[in-house]
């Protein structure tokens, strides 16, 4: 039940969450990409009719300075202009109308009679000709006679002292300007706003003359003081859950891969502490043995071996000798087993000491020295000029090293070089010991520390572990790397014992 609990708050952390997460951030994400590909859209459409109205404006001023060059010559005459009007006018269909006007603002003549013998005064962009003589164009739209809706432009015409001597105003068609732009854009909906944000023309609206702020962009036109308002077209939902659909499946894909894999790490190592567990208890277990038989073990062992004794001076030639050396070196070999067991069956009863290592490195070398000249061995030794102090058990500390050495040689049959180097740290020092023997391969690495096991013939596979045991109650910790063909390393940590008062 506890497992499952782990389990399931797991999968809500590695897959739920994130899923969750991921799915609002790319839910929003493909929003804001739809909002974006409907504001340039928006943009474009609008930027499409600001050319189209900027061009037209351009024309529309064109043929008024070139009318109003013709009406400002003395030898045109209201009836000679007249034509010119007319045709101006049919050239461009956008025209409901073209006319001459006095300087007072009263129609002289034009292209059509929808405005004979009107009186124009009272019209501001009229007013506003005369004041600025400059072209001018009306900020609201207007109704004829005839029920068109137009939008005026007026030009005056100016003589060489720069008075008005007429005005000549051309009435744009509202109703064709829209089909031009509904054309243009069959779909958009937008409107035509004065310099006063009112509308002046609305496309596509449905009766619906109004479009919130927030859901839509304005274009000024270039030549005008106005501008055009474009609604952003409807965001694309299905565009938008395909969008983030492809990306949420992205992340339940990878949350649950790496569900699986916090899964696969949490059974290793899951496993690992079982593995461990398991070489506890045998340790365990060689304890609880060897503290009830070992004793018992060496009891008769030394009645044996002095009987031994006995009968190797009663029998001396050489065959017995030999026979009794060879039962001499069986007991020795099991009193050592025994100790490696009693050493594995009682870890934390030490009468530790604060030494110098040094020392006790220097003790050993006679021995490992002799060790070495016998495998042919050439035996380097760095020690740190300094003190180094630690908590131990002077002939366990003993025992590690000789054991360590011993394995060197071991795996040095045609010789090589034995290093052992001392290096003082700031709260702990480090013992190596290093070979360039046969080394470990790498499948075994890992296995050197279980109890019973070995590779050697007539190994017990309890020296390593026998180290580690002593390490660890000195609060030591000792790690091994090796290369096959290339040698051992042997690295042990001890805290430093602070002397200083």
């Amino acid at each position: 039940m506890k497992s499952r609990n782990r389990n399931l708050l797991l999968y809500l952390i590695a897959v739920i969450i994130p899923t969750m997460a991921g799915s609002f951030f790319f839910f929003m994400d493909s929003v804001k990409q739809n909002d974006e590909q409907r504001l340039a859209e928006a943009k474009w459409i609008g930027s499409i009719h600001q050319r189209s109205w900027d061009q037209f404006i351009s024309e529309t001023v064109t043929t008024l300075e070139m009318l109003s060059l013709t009406a400002g010559s003395a030898d045109t005459t209201s009836d000679e202009l007249e034509p010119l009007l007319q045709k101006a006018n049919q050239l461009d269909p956008r025209y409901g109308g073209i006319y001459l006007l006095d300087p007072s603002g009263k129609v002289i003549t034009g292209s059509n009679q929808f405005l004979a013998n009107s009186d124009l005064s009272n019209k501001n962009f009229i007013q506003e000709v005369s004041r600025t003589k400059d072209i001018v164009i009306t900020n609201t739209p207007e109704s004829l006679t005839n029920g068109q809706t137009v939008v005026g432009i007026g030009k005056p015409v100016l003589n060489e002292n720069g008075d008005v001597i007429s005005i000549i105003v051309a009435h744009m068609r509202v109703d064709y300007v829209q089909n031009i732009m509904r054309l243009l854009t069959p779909d958009a909906r937008l409107s035509v706003l004065n310099s006063e944000r009112e509308t002046i023309m609305d496309i596509n609206m449905n009766g619906n003359s109004s479009f919130s702020s927030h859901n839509s962009i304005s274009i000024p036109i270039d030549r005008l003081p106005w501008s055009i308002k474009v609604e952003l077209p409807p965001r694309d939902l299905l565009e938008i859950v395909k969008a983030a659909f492809r990306a949420i499946l992205l992340i339940v894909i990878i949350s649950h891969i790496l569900f699986l894999f916090i899964k696969y790490l949490r059974l290793k190592k899951q496993n690992e502490e079982e593995r461990k567990e398991n070489a506890l208890q045998k340790l365990e277990l060689v304890g609880t043995l060897a503290a009830s038989t070992a004793h018992e073990i060496r009891n008769p062992l030394t009645g044996i071996k002095g009987l031994i004794q006995l009968l190797s001076e009663k029998y001396t030639n050489t065959q017995d000798q030999y026979y009794f050396s060879v039962i001499n070196d069986e007991i020795s070999r099991i009193n050592e087993i025994v100790s490696e067991f009693l050493i594995l069956g009682k870890p934390t009863a030490q009468k530790m000491e604060t030494l110098d290592l040094r020392s006790i490195i220097k003790e050993l070398e006679p021995l490992i020295i002799s060790e070495a000249n016998l495998h042919n061995v050439t035996f380097d030794s760095d020690l740190s000029d300094e003190p180094v102090m630690v908590d131990c058990t002077k002939d366990q500390m003993k025992q590690v090293i000789l054991n360590l050495t011993k394995n060197a040689f071991e795996s040095m049959e045609g010789g090589g070089k034995l290093t052992i180097k001392l290096n003082k740290m700031q709260t702990k020092c480090q013992l190596k010991i290093g070979d360039t023997g046969s080394g470990i391969p790498e499948d075994e690495i890992e296995r050197i520390f279980d109890p019973f096991y070995t590779s050697k013939e007539m190994g017990t596979g309890l020296g390593l572990v026998v180290c580690r045991r002593i390490l660890n109650s000195f609060c030591g910790e000792i790690f091994i790397t090796s290369k096959e063909n290339k040698g051992t390393l042997v690295d042990i940590f001890l805290p430093i014992k602070n002397t200083k008062k």
